[in-house]
């Protein structure tokens, strides 16, 4: 069986947000794999124990996000493959899936491909399904349990109702949510591996695939006024007294 899991790098959720220049800026936060990607890697790495085969995981973004791939590795991905383009800088989501769709072509053979419900940094949760579009692949979301029989998938959905039992037949696209299990920790020998991986980078040319413009737009933005809060000790010598006092404060403000 090969699986592939999807996942993206995205800045530590501890980061701060704030607006400069009218746009949205994480400042220096630290980058990281997006934490709902992580199921998605340990939903594969579950079904490859489970029936054998291998672990693909894929990455839209710069550079810098071989990280987060390096991370994927370290929990136990066979290997991880980077698409890197300037002219994906604004992609947005249909763009993502469609770029995404010519990357999982261009491996080939696969018979899932995994998300995460959502990204920490965007959190639509549209491009499963408008990947799983794009391929023309079957599409089951919030999947919280697997199992794959004699080329078909039957999961179970987790959804607010209670939970729902479907089955469709493979090729198929899964974003998984937090039901499947604990993301494992990434191994000493996981994290060595990792470490020494090559990762191959594909460019749009090298997929075969036209970008479209994004089709967002996006407002200028500002940053929320301070708020400046003055605290007024009141004194006195009883509490008849300061009571006293407060209501008079109280009436010259009129608060009441």
């Amino acid at each position: 069986m090969k699986i592939i899991a999807c996942i993206k790098q995205v800045p530590d959720s501890e980061a701060k947000v704030k607006a400069e220049n009218g746009q949205v800026t994480w400042g220096d936060a630290p980058l990281v794999i997006n934490p709902f990607d992580e199921y998605a890697v340990e939903g594969a790495l579950q079904q490859k124990e489970a029936n054998g085969g291998t672990v693909t995981a894929l990455c839209i973004g710069p550079e810098t996000a071989r990280e987060a791939l390096k991370h994927a590795l370290a929990m136990g991905a066979d290997e991880a493959i980077l698409v890197s383009d300037p002219a994906l800088n604004d992609i947005d989501s249909v763009g993502a899936a469609r770029v995404l769709a010519a990357a999982i072509n261009k491996i080939g053979g696969a018979d899932m491909v995994m998300f995460g419900r959502q990204t920490l940094d965007n959190g639509a949760g549209v491009t499963p399904p408008q990947t799983a579009r794009v391929l023309g692949w079957p599409m089951l979301g919030w999947v919280g349990q697997i199992k794959v029989d004699a080329g078909s998938v039957q999961v179970e959905r987790v959804l607010e109702e209670g939970r729902q039992t479907v089955k469709a037949n493979l090729p198929a696209v899964l974003s998984i949510v937090q039901s499947i299990g604990e993301p494992r920790y990434p191994s000493f020998m996981g994290i060595r591996k990792a470490s020494k991986a090559a990762i191959p980078v594909w460019s749009v040319a090298e997929l075969g695939v036209s970008v479209p413009a994004a089709v967002v737009t996006r407002v200028e933005i500002s940053n929320p006024p301070t708020a400046e809060t003055v605290c007024e000790i009141i004194a006195g010598e009883t509490p008849e007294a300061i009571a006293e006092t407060l209501a008079d404060k109280i009436l010259a403000e009129k608060v009441l």
